[in-house]
């Protein structure tokens, strides 16, 4: 998987739009929260939700020891970077991903989540 590849599917998510709150960082937002780090695209990795705590994300950790790593500042609630083009099999990255929109939305306000298609 690429990440113009990974971008896309982000972004055909309801109520998904692409922001640059950092010059050169892409992130996914649904409503006003980041559900996926994108970075640049040279980046080569995505940072999701993969857990409700650091325990649940540390799975990834143990499956994926090259792979997968917890993010800086965020990673303790449980976001981990995983990278792109590696051991990680294309499925798993995209259940990751839709995994993290999930969890994101169901924390919006019942007025702010995006309607289900």
């Amino acid at each position: 998987m690429t990440w113009d590849e990974l971008l896309a599917r982000c972004l055909a998510k309801p109520g998904a739009w692409q922001d640059e709150p950092w010059e050169g960082d892409i992130v996914v937002k649904v409503g006003s929260k980041i559900f996926a780090f994108l970075g640049s695209e040279s980046a080569a990795a995505v940072g999701v939700k993969c857990g409700p705590n650091r325990e649940a994300a540390d799975e990834w950790l143990l499956r994926y020891p090259d792979d997968a790593s917890v993010m800086a500042y965020i990673g303790r609630s449980g976001w981990n970077s995983l990278r792109l083009a590696g051991a990680i099999p294309d499925d798993e990255l995209l259940e990751a991903v839709d995994a993290s929109y999930d969890t994101v939305v169901s924390k919006l306000p019942k007025k702010d989540r995006p309607a289900r298609s």
